[in-house]
């Protein structure tokens, strides 16, 4: 295919053309794409000529390449006879340039070009960066079972494994400038939306005994008797990350959040937000830091821990109003077995004044949640009433959802015998106790706004705990299998990498698809090499997801064979930025 210019002087078109034989063997040619207007297209080039027609012969060459996947004939002898060279990579997995995409519209290769500037090593680092963020994402291990599994990508690594260990120490040393630039150049992706940022802790366990000075131990999230080092994560209100640090195990969470905030706020370019966390995390002087300089906070509030008259006027059931209404409503004539009924949500609102700050607190009964949280007790209360009638001993209760906190041992003396008894039962009380919440929640704020916005927000925290729950089950990143504090803080850094290209990449498809499906999608798509002189043939099932990926980023590798050459030029083109490609 080649450009052509037709028409008269002021009124001229580009074509791309395509040369083609007419059944009586003649050569000609036809139109096979109108490009535009020439005169519409040397404005886009500010009137460079060349600029223009060097764009219009790429998008040809494009054109003759996706044609010639189409339509073009592969042949290939094969021989019963032949075996396969030894020790020959046939099988290559390349889920990993859909990764590739958005890793050179983040524009990794620029940041890591900043940081040589400040560094002596000879290998290189936007390599092993990229590779440790695909392997995460597509095979979670070690860096040296991640090392090995690059090398079935279609491209293997040409750095040794001695070199991911060196560039592990400059990663953790470069954490805070990466973080920052990535941030920056994330919003050529996606732009950013920092109004509301959401903030939460969870720690990760190591397979060791001895504590140092990051791996401590802790109270652990996962009740693990192992040392423990805690992450901080702001989310932006995407639920896209956008910041981490890690921390000794043994550190208090409440004493996290203001050096990562204050981070933000002075390289990030981001100081204006509403501040949402929950009530561990919102303590007094974490919601007074987030009072001044035109932010605001929202924080979860436990009913449970408030002092009891505060409780009682709290959870009194008049003076609720519907969302949407202005109308006073007493929670006890609620039919809740009216569809709209139970679907809505029911508020109130009055002022609390804590130290020298004014603020609001507003609690909320859903009956839908209640009814959830009845369901949950229920199945607990099952489950507590088969322990205690099979078991001799009442073990102790490791956390507050466990079944054991509903059964309470009484020691008796029958008549006439000297040896005590035990005695199990539910405990009607604390089951009582416990009922009484069911449906409410309560959140304390400086907003003054629209209650039902304020709700919204709250709302949005579980992404943050799900971003928690991808890093550790989907990303494979506990329990770490490094030992060094650098190495550790390398690590955790590209789980947040590889978090994040994961989300962007989640948002590029839409919310059609879970992460299980999308992640395994891209473990799956592989390739096989035919033969050194032949191409490559999808080794993986076509589905609505693997189109949707191809349609988004714009390449396909579903085609019954992709010559060598084709596959090259789609590498290459993985690698470079859409605005580049003339």
């Amino acid at each position: 295919m080649y450009i052509a210019i037709t028409g008269s002087k002021n009124n001229k078109d580009v074509y791309i053309y395509q040369s083609f034989r007419k059944e009586d063997g003649k050569s000609s040619s036809r139109i096979y794409k109108k490009l535009g207007k020439f005169n519409d297209l040397i404005a886009q080039f500010d009137g460079d000529k060349d600029m223009m027609l060097a764009w219009a012969k790429n998008e040809a060459r494009k054109e003759t390449e996706l044609y010639n996947q189409k339509n073009g004939k592969v042949s290939i002898d094969f021989s019963q006879g032949a075996r396969i060279a030894p020790n020959e990579q046939r099988l290559f997995n390349i889920g990993y340039l859909f990764l590739q995409s958005l890793v050179t519209q983040l524009r990794l290769d620029k940041i890591c070009r900043s940081i040589k500037g400040r560094h002596k090593y000879l290998y290189d680092l936007h390599a092993i960066l990229t590779d440790l963020i695909y392997a995460r994402i597509l095979h979670p291990s070690s860096k040296r079972e991640s090392y090995a599994y690059c090398k079935t990508l279609l491209e293997p690594p040409k750095y040794s494994l001695q070199d991911v260990y060196r560039a592990l120490s400059v990663l953790a040393e470069e954490s805070d400038f990466i973080q920052s630039e990535l941030y920056q150049n994330s919003n050529f992706v996606l732009p950013r939306n920092k109004k509301i940022l959401y903030y939460d802790c969870t720690n990760f366990y190591f397979e060791i005994e001895q504590e140092d000075e990051l791996r401590r131990y802790g109270k652990s999230k996962e009740h693990r008797p192992n040392p423990i080092v805690t992450m901080g994560l702001f989310m932006d209100a995407d639920g896209i990350p956008l910041s981490f640090d890690i921390f000794p195990g043994n550190q208090n969470e409440q004493t996290t959040l203001k050096p990562l905030e204050q981070k933000i706020i002075r390289d990030f370019n981001c100081s204006e937000f509403i501040f949402c966390s929950d009530s561990g995390l919102g303590s007094l002087n974490n919601r007074r830091f987030n009072s001044f300089a035109n932010r605001a906070y929202v924080i979860t509030h436990s009913l449970k821990k408030m002092k009891e008259d505060e409780r009682r006027i709290a959870m009194d059931p008049t003076q609720f109003r519907k969302i949407g209404s202005k109308k006073f409503i007493d929670l006890r004539t609620l039919d809740e077995t009216d569809e709209e009924t139970y679907n809505s949500v029911y508020y109130k609102e009055y002022p609390l004044v804590t130290a020298d700050m004014d603020e609001t607190l507003i609690v909320t009964y859903s009956p839908k949640y209640a009814a959830y949280q009845r369901r949950i007790r229920e199945g607990q209360i099952e489950r507590a009433q088969k322990l205690f009638s099979s078991a001799g001993k009442k073990r102790k209760s490791k956390n507050p959802n466990d079944p054991m906190r509903f059964i309470k041992a009484t020691t008796v003396t029958a008549d006439g015998e000297i040896a005590e008894k035990t005695i199990y039962a539910l405990d009607r009380e604390q089951i009582e106790k416990e009922a009484m919440y069911d449906g409410f929640y309560a959140v304390v704020t400086n907003l003054e706004g629209e209650v039902s916005e304020i709700i919204r927000i709250n709302r949005q925290r579980w992404q943050i705990e799900e971003n928690f729950r991808i890093m550790k089950e989907d990303l494979g990143s506990r329990p770490a299998f490094v030992r060094t504090e650098d190495h550790i803080k390398a690590h955790f850094m590209t789980c947040y990498l590889s978090l994040t290209v994961y989300r962007l990449l989640e948002k590029a498809v839409g919310e059609d698809y879970t992460c299980n499906q999308l992640i395994q999608t891209l473990r799956s798509m592989k390739m096989t090499l035919l033969s050194s002189a032949g191409g490559y043939i999808p080794s993986y099932t076509r589905t609505e997801l693997t189109d949707t990926l191809h349609q988004v980023f714009g390449f396909r590798t579903d085609y019954e064979i992709i010559t060598k050459t084709s596959m090259r030029t789609l590498i290459k083109n993985t690698k470079v930025l859409e605005r580049d490609k003339i």
